[in-house]
């Protein structure tokens, strides 16, 4: 592989802006964006210098000229590209969720198989205030993991007068989604507490709607387990008012000889709070993006496993998947 990983981009909408500044910092070159919408592929096209643009994810792979594609089309497009990808001998980076259901995600990791790399982009785990919370455990600080508590709060699906929620005004497909908190948002959750307390399971778990004219859930209680008698939870609401509209996160997670406490940007050691350690969430915002990238570049250069590869990340699916069907939910979206 050359020095240079050259990289084309697959759906140029909001979040693509952090996608695209992650792979220059990594030092890969961009050399395609591909999307439906002309106006979105030129835009970002234009912002970063990239020459050629496509409106058709299967002719930019004709063209060819890239080893890795990033997939960060809406989750209904990353099967159909990755399957391109395979077939095109194009290493795959793939926005999550993998694809809507566990069903489709085996099948999909079957049909690549080991002709390419291929990584999902499940970032959360690599955002600053948790990566903190990952270092002190490693470091010992609370010695063995024993139980963990997330939560998730915020307004974003409270009314507003005159307007639409704000999360519906920022992602309208929401109207029509028949899945919201647990698949769209509380996933992350879930891979933090696999990451920091290792295989779990779902247990129970409860789901509501209290936002008006929506069909998905924006409430969720859920009971996990692990090996042993571990107990974790995770629990969220959207429709919270007085948090900000953006959700924020609580983690507790208790150990042999502390408890770790992170609200919001603030982490510290339960009794040792004058160490408290604080982080600018919003101006490390694109941090999580730039591990991400950086890991896949070094993974393909060197062949080292993936943290976030398609199998573990299956893991963190199957719990979702499994939230639902706890809930007595059906699975299709």
């Amino acid at each position: 592989m050359a020095d240079t990983i050259t990289v084309a981009l697959v759906g140029c909408g909001l979040i693509s802006l952090y996608h695209l500044r992650a792979w220059q910092a990594s030092g890969a070159q961009i050399v395609a964006v591909c999307d439906t919408d002309t106006a979105k592929a030129e835009a970002r096209a234009a912002e970063f210098g990239v020459a050629r643009i496509y409106t058709d994810a299967r002719e930019m792979f004709e063209d060819g000229g890239f080893e890795a594609v990033d997939i960060a089309a809406s989750v209904g497009a990353h099967a159909p590209v990755a399957r391109l990808a395979a077939d095109h001998g194009v290493h795959i980076m793939c926005q999550k969720p993998l694809t809507e259901t566990v069903a489709e995600a085996e099948d999909l990791i079957a049909y690549v198989g080991e002709r390419v790399r291929f990584m999902v982009h499940e970032n959360y785990r690599f955002r600053p205030h948790y990566m903190t919370v990952r270092r002190w455990i490693d470091e010992g600080r609370i010695g063995t993991v024993r139980h963990a508590a997330i939560s998730c709060r915020g307004s974003g699906l409270c009314p507003r007068e005159g307007t639409v929620p704000f999360l519906v005004e920022r992602q309208p497909y929401l109207t029509g989604f028949r899945r919201n908190l647990v698949f769209e948002t509380m996933i992350h959750h879930l891979d933090v507490l696999r990451c920091l307390c290792g295989p779990l399971s779902v247990v129970s778990a409860r789901l509501n709607r209290l936002a008006e004219g929506l069909p998905g859930e924006d409430t969720a209680a859920i009971l996990l387990e692990g090996d042993n008698g571990f107990i974790a939870t995770a629990d969220g609401c959207l429709v919270a008012p007085g948090y900000p509209p953006l959700h924020g996160d609580r983690l507790e997670v208790i150990g042999t000889k502390g408890t770790i406490v992170m609200e919001l940007n603030r982490i510290f050691i339960l009794g040792d709070e004058e160490n408290t350690e604080e982080v600018d969430l919003l101006g490390r915002y694109q941090e999580c993006f730039d591990i991400a990238m950086n890991a896949f570049v070094s993974g393909l250069r060197d062949g080292t496993l993936f943290e976030t590869d398609r199998l573990d990340n299956l893991e963190t699916l199957r719990l979702m998947e499994n939230v639902y069907h706890a809930a007595g939910v059906e699975v299709a979206p």
